[in-house]
Parts: C-alpha cells; sequence; structure tokens
C-alpha cells in the first residue's frame, strides 16, 4: 500500500454522500456534520440517531435503494452497507466519476481513511495507521486524550486572538516570531493553566501581550 498524504480538508458546501445508516453508517455521518458539508443519506432503513439529524436538518435522508445518479456532483461517498457487493459497486462507480469514495472497513476500496481524532476546540490530532491497525490508532488516541486535556481547548483559543495582536503590532518580524514560540510552548500551558480561577476568569490577553513585548525588550 502507497504512504498517505495526510491533510484536512475544509468540506463547507461540498456534496457528500453516505450510503447506509445503520451501526455502522451513524458514526460516519456524524464526523461530517460539524464540517457544513451537504450531505445526503442513502438507505432501506436508518437508525433513531440518524432520522434525530435529518428531522433536524442536518442531512438529507431518503428511506430507498441506492441509486448509481445519487453519486452525480458528489465530492466524495462513504459505502456502510452490509453487502459487500453494493458497497464494491459503489466503490467502481465512484471510480469511474472520479469521486473519492471510503468503503468501511476495506481499506483497499479507500481513497481516504477516517482518523482516530482527538478534538479540543479548533486543535484536532489525527492518527492513521493507514488502514492496517484502526485498534492501534484507538489506544494512541486515548493516550493523546489523556496527554492534551480540555483546557487546550481554551488554550488554542487565546493563543489564537494573542497571534492577531501580534500580529497587528509594530513589532519586527523577529521580535513577533519570538513571542509566537513563546506562547506556545509547554511551559507557558502550564503557567496558562494556573492563573485559571474557580470561576473560569481569564486573562487579559492586552497585558499579557504588554509584559510579553517588555521582557523581549529587555525591561
Amino acid at each position: 500500500m502507497t504512504s498517505l498524504f495526510p491533510m484536512f480538508i475544509k468540506l463547507a458546501g461540498k456534496q457528500c454522500l453516505v450510503v447506509g445508516a445503520g451501526r455502522v453508517g451513524a458514526p460516519k455521518i456524524c464526523g461530517l456534520i460539524d464540517t457544513g458539508a451537504r450531505i445526503q443519506v442513502v438507505a432501506i432503513e436508518a437508525s433513531g440517531q440518524v432520522h434525530e439529524w435529518a428531522g433536524a436538518g442536518k442531512v438529507d435522508l431518503e428511506l430507498r435503494p441506492f441509486s448509481e445518479n445519487d453519486l452525480d456532483d458528489k465530492f466524495l461517498v462513504v459505502a456502510a452497507t452490509a453487502s459487500k457487493r453494493l458497497n464494491e459497486l459503489i466503490y467502481r462507480e465512484a471510480q469511474r466519476r472520479g469521486v473519492l469514495c471510503n468503503v468501511v472497513d476495506v481499506p483497499e476500496y479507500c481513497d481516504f481513511f477516517y482518523p482516530a481524532v482527538v478534538r479540543r476546540g479548533d486543535l484536532q490530532i489525527a492518527i492513521s495507521t493507514n488502514g492496517q491497525s484502526p485498534s492501534l490508532a484507538q489506544k494512541l488516541r486515548q493516550q493523546l486524550e489523556r496527554q492534551f486535556g480540555p483546557g487546550y481547548a481554551a488554550w488554542v483559543e487565546q493563543l489564537g486572538e494573542t497571534r492577531r495582536l501580534i500580529l497587528a503590532s509594530d513589532l519586527d518580524q523577529a521580535r513577533k516570531l519570538e513571542l509566537l514560540h513563546s506562547l506556545a510552548s509547554r511551559e507557558a500551558f502550564e503557567a496558562e493553566l494556573l492563573k485559571i480561577q474557580p470561576s473560569g476568569a481569564r486573562f487579559e490577553l492586552g497585558v499579557e501581550l504588554e509584559k510579553l513585548t517588555a521582557r523581549s525588550e529587555g525591561t
């Protein structure tokens, strides 16, 4: 198997198809919902959760057999049915049309894989074994979830706000880079956790930036 090219794709507004809406298909649908993709789900029957998503307008659910025309204008398709024959048909037709395809648990019929993901707000850490061992990917995810706790979500958000302040400042480029690297250190994160009060109060970004700037100038 050739090496994968790791990347994060923006799916907002793109048409995505999931065939199958049961125990296997539902998690794959869930992974697409927050991306802003336009999700069409085709299945003979669907789980209660998928019906809820459809009722909330998060997916377009059609309870019927798959048709090759369902692949018209699609960016990607996930085949999650119980039929190996149908899954292979979907893959072959997707290949013919140039549509990215993932047949769940069949690596040779996948143009892309669902990685194991650790999410902490805007921080996302994706793990893949190139389809060789999803179990290992899940174990690594659990380890990383312990290493990168919930506190990272607020910290990454604050890093983004502080980064914008630094980039908009009059500091020279070298000093900006120095401050950005300093903010992103493990020591900076641990120091920030100590500042969080039980009330959930957040530190003042402007004051923090002023301190960092003063330190960089040797004052």
